[in-house]
């Protein structure tokens, strides 16, 4: 099975590039970046010298051989080229944000027109696992917002106030340098930033309602001096109280059967490199903690983003994607 990958010199392309390498079917032939065009890949992504002997392209869209295409580009991009791929037959995974909301949410939110729009199911296989299984097109959900959800789903009903505060990588910011990136103004820090404003926060209120729920939405995001991962504190303010074992129970029995969704006291470590979530809840009656860690560029993007492929192209879900964290 044939895979291209546009904007594979990011964070994210070299995470694709790393986890394909152990699918079954699935080979990387196309790996685009209008600026490296004839560069080795190693040369950009030198954990993989040995695995792929690759040189960056910079094809026309419209000539991309492809069975399926991860755009792995910046939102407004994505728009330019997912119409063009979908039309020729060839399945789509957006790492953006172009297709996560609706038209208008996703206008308001972004502050850009979207020139191309179209419905396309939410990739988080763990709630919208349906939607996923043979689409041709899937939005693959923002970081933040995986962990959040998967953090406040079991109870999301059951509540009427949600606040999420995430702890970040800086890899989340990807890989173009910037003050806040800086490693002095991170290391031995941390920062909140868009206190009340992130993006994300409308893909968090969107997941709350299609799980019913009505509960008012709140998130602040903070960097920490890390490469990878995101931990997110849920305080999920509940309707009528509810004791720890059946706060628990719910919690287990949600996520059954869930092969990337673990049980387990959340860290960072735990779960670095690999496609996992853990998850940890807490009753103090009427407010639960419920706690999450991912890996943000592999179930947050790149993991999840083929966790969906799969879906979309009847494979097991897990292939290319079992492995343990890298603990310590």
């Amino acid at each position: 099975m044939k895979i291209a990958i546009i904007g594979a010199s990011g964070y994210a392309g070299g995470e694709l590039i790393r986890l394909l390498v152990h699918h079954s079917i699935a080979k990387v032939t196309c790996a685009t970046s209008r600026s490296l065009a004839g560069t080795p890949l190693d040369q950009i992504h030198p954990h993989l010298k040995g695995f792929t002997d690759l040189k960056f392209e910079n094809p026309n869209i419209d000539a991309i051989d492809a069975d399926v295409a991860f755009l792995a580009v910046p939102h407004t991009a994505a728009m330019t080229y997912a119409g063009r791929l979908l039309s020729r037959g060839i399945k789509v995974v957006d790492l953006s944000a172009d297709y996560r909301l609706p038209k208008e949410i996703y206008e308001k939110v972004y502050g850009v027109i979207h020139s191309d729009y179209f419905k396309a199911p939410y990739g988080l296989p763990e709630l919208h696992r349906a939607d996923c299984i043979n689409a041709k097109f899937v939005a693959n959900p923002g970081c933040f917002p995986t962990g959040a959800a998967l953090a406040g789903a079991p109870l999301a009903k059951h509540a009427h106030t949600v606040i999420f505060d995430s702890k970040s990588g800086v890899s989340g910011a990807g890989d173009n340098p910037s003050a806040t990136t800086h490693y002095p103004n991170v290391g031995d820090n941390i920062g909140p930033y868009k206190w009340t404003s992130h993006r994300h926060l409308a893909e968090m209120k969107q997941e709350l309602a299609w799980l019913g729920s009505k509960a008012k939405c709140y998130f602040t995001p903070h960097l920490v001096p890390v490469n990878r991962g995101i931990l997110t504190t849920a305080h999920i303010l509940l309707n009528e109280p509810m004791e720890q074992k059946e706060v628990e129970k719910m919690y287990r029995d949600f996520y059954k059967g869930e092969y990337f969704v673990r049980y387990q006291k959340p860290s960072l470590a735990a779960v670095r490199g690999s496609n996992f979530c853990d998850v940890m809840v807490e009753s103090e009656g009427l407010r639960v903690v419920a706690i999450s860690a991912i890996d943000n560029l592999v179930k947050g993007a790149s993991g999840q983003a083929i966790q969906n492929m799969n879906l979309m192209c009847g494979l097991k879900e897990q292939d290319g994607l079992v492995g343990a964290g890298m603990l310590p």
